[in-house]
């Protein structure tokens, strides 16, 4: 009898490494892409030095691919797998992705559905640890640290596994794996029995150590160990590290050490003070790359929490100065982030937007970002200068990616705001618009003269020239804004026409295009026969909505379908569109409402407010007083340390303010005075 597929492969022949894969009927089992009758071929490859390394990456994309299941061909493909990844023949980088490849499948096995996981997956798994295990002691570092890592799913074995590991440390000389080997007890730990405490024991003798990277690597271990509980000896003990050893002990193998700063800063966790303290004391590091890290590290601090802010602010100031260019530069991104609060460092900002006081441009540019920001006047004159340059100083994209890459701030995030300085910034913008020779410039600069709305009438015939180019959609928002100016100089056929020949290549442009006509012409028709969808459709409602809206009462024939949607979505864009068209229509607030504030009303302790949750808020200011269900929400906003926004990028604290605006604006309103509430019509 042929031996079952996932069989130990030490139970056959080693001098052919390929026994029995004939005998496994390939063809009925699956893969990512279909029939497994092509992985014979990717084993068989393994084996052939000029077809090894693809062969590896064919397996991987194949059997594993972007994780979520393990497949029907995972379990008979592993022994060969491994065999292959045990063959000293076999190039090492190939080795390792053979390793890595086995340690992905046993963790989709332990974290999928279980409905997604092959019922043979764990036989295979099992006998594959037995390989593993011996694979420790393999002569190459990295073989021995992707063998650790894959152990670290070994859980069905954990105490067994944990020995061995414990006991590899004792003796492996190279430091990348000792880190690995550290943090696989940890990940190990919460799932032993007898061995629990063992390890645990260790792992804080280890962190009591006097061996740095092993000390930070504990910490790690140990959270991973203990999930969900906090101990001060880790603040204390990356403190002592990080502020009383010599940085390229930290994490050995590790070449970057802005990020081995922010990685040893994380794992303080949710201790805010410890992390606070750490970071200030990091900021005044002798070496340049530590400071930067630690930069990353109080911008992150900063962007969670907001009596972070101004603990940290003032060291963060002190490098606007820094020896550094790049380190001045994300100071000055740091304190344009946080707006307002930046305030007492203004002057130093402003010494920095000429060549004179900041030779380095991009270290300049985001201190005028900042100084915008901080609502400063002088960030005018070097906005200005900017717009003249042939250089753009500023993206004409708004990038809000997550971490805390060098993304230059956009030209709308450093005029947009400035619509009072619009005198100062025409001449050279209106210039600008005129010149501009891509789409991408004139979307920007658009974009800005529609933040500007009224401010921006001089620009009207450089918008209407754009009306006959790619910039239509954008040159047309940028009229709407302006508003009755803007519509009295554009001939109503002109515009009719552009709804009849939109732009060529933009999908969105002929919707786009009806919104503004309907904004500045008052006519909505073309946009309501594009926009409002067929009964059964709600996804598609949020644009018509905001349409229908606009038509005030007279949308009275729209009402009863924007109630059978009020409830459709708890939360995001629907029902805010759907109430505020309600609202609108009707000017009926009691049936909106509650709807309204069920749909922000986790926000404050969930987190994650996105820009629908601030529109939401702005609009029960506009609704007022009748809004007062929203007052507890609404406070919850404001008495939140934790920022209720995504945190780790540089909008956390742009969209954090602007959430908090809104719900003062709305406790003001509902309250009474100085209220910005307006009639729903």
């Amino acid at each position: 009898m042929s031996p079952r597929p996932f069989e130990d492969p030490t139970c056959t022949e080693m001098s052919d490494p390929l026994a029995g894969l004939d005998a496994v009927d390939w063809a009925s089992l699956h893969h990512a892409y279909g029939s497994a009758e092509d992985v014979p071929g990717m084993l068989r490859d393994l084996h052939r030095p000029e077809k090894a390394a693809e062969a590896a990456d064919d397996l991987l994309t194949h059997i594993h691919h972007q994780g979520g299941c393990v497949d029907t061909s995972a379990a008979p493909a592993v022994p060969y797998v491994l065999r292959a990844a045990a063959d000293p023949g076999i190039e090492p980088g190939v080795r390792q992705e053979l390793v890595e490849l086995v340690g992905c499948l046993a963790h989709e096995g332990n974290t999928a559905e279980p409905r997604f996981v092959d019922p043979a997956w764990a036989a295979a798994w099992d006998l594959a640890v037995t390989d593993l295990l011996t694979m420790l002691d393999d002569p190459l570092a990295p073989i021995r640290g992707a063998v650790a890592e894959a152990l670290a799913e070994a859980r069905d074995r954990a105490d067994e596994v944990l020995r061995a590991l414990r006991a590899r440390w004792a003796v492996e000389p190279a430091a990348e794996t000792r880190g690995q080997l550290v943090g696989s007890i940890g990940s190990l730990t919460p799932h032993g029995g007898a061995e629990r405490a063992a390890a645990v024991d260790w792992l804080r003798a280890l962190m009591d150590g006097a061996e740095p990277a092993a000390r930070l690597v504990a910490v790690q271990a140990l959270r991973a160990a203990l999930p969900g509980q906090d101990d001060e000896a880790y603040a204390r003990t990356v403190s002592e590290v990080l502020l009383g050893s010599e940085p390229a002990t930290w994490r050995p193998g590790v070449t970057y050490l802005e990020g081995t700063v922010t990685w040893a800063h994380g794992l303080l966790g949710d201790d805010r003070a410890g992390r606070v303290a750490l970071a200030v004391k990091l900021l005044a590091h002798e070496e340049s790359a530590v400071r930067a890290g630690a930069l990353q590290a109080a911008a992150d601090a900063i962007s969670r929490r907001r009596s972070a802010g101004p603990e940290l602010l003032p060291a963060v100031a002190r490098l606007l100065s820094d020896p550094e260019p790049e380190n001045r530069r994300f100071a000055g991104r740091v304190l344009g982030m946080c707006g307002h609060a930046a305030r007492p460092w203004a002057d130093a900002l402003a010494a920095m937007v000429t060549d004179e006081g900041e030779p380095y441009l991009p270290a300049q540019d985001q201190a005028v970002w900042a100084l915008s920001r901080i609502g400063d006047a002088r960030c005018v004159p070097p906005v200005a200068r900017r717009l003249s340059e042939v250089r753009p100083a500023f993206s004409y994209f708004e990038m809000h990616s997550a971490g805390w890459g060098a993304d230059e701030p956009s030209l709308t995030e450093v005029a947009g705001g400035l619509a009072a300085h619009a005198d100062a910034l025409l001449p050279p913008l209106r210039a600008r618009l005129a010149a501009a020779s891509t789409v991408d410039e004139r979307r920007a600069l658009c974009q800005v003269l529609t933040a500007w709305g009224a401010a921006a009438a001089p620009a009207i015939p450089e918008l209407r020239d754009l009306l006959d180019t790619d910039g239509a959609v954008w040159a047309l928002d940028a009229l709407a804004a302006i508003g009755p100016a803007a519509s009295a100089a554009v001939p109503p056929e002109r515009l009719r026409a552009l709804l009849d020949a939109p732009p060529e290549g933009q999908s969105f442009a002929p919707r786009a295009l009806a919104v503004a006509y309907g904004r500045l012409t008052g006519d909505r028709e073309p946009a309501l026969a594009l926009l409002v969808p067929e009964r059964g459709e709600a996804y598609r409602w949020e644009s018509a909505a905001r349409v229908v809206g606009e038509l005030g009462p007279q949308g009275a024939p729209y009402v009863a379908r924007l109630r059978e949607l009020l409830d459709v979505h708890a939360e995001g864009w629907l029902p805010l569109c759907v109430g505020e068209a309600l609202w609108r229509i009707t000017g009926q607030a009691d049936e909106v409402v509650p709807a309204l504030v069920r749909a922000i009303e986790p926000f404050p302790e969930r987190g994650n407010a996105y820009r629908a949750v601030t529109e939401t808020v702005r609009l029960l200011a506009r609704i007022g007083p009748p809004a007062a269900p929203a007052l507890p929400v609404l406070r919850a906003f404001l008495d939140a340390d934790e920022r209720p926004v995504p945190h780790g990028t540089w909008r956390s604290v742009p969209d954090d303010d602007e959430l908090c605006d809104a719900a003062r604006a709305a406790l003001l309103a509902i309250a009474g005075t100085d209220s910005p509430a307006g009639s729903a019509t």
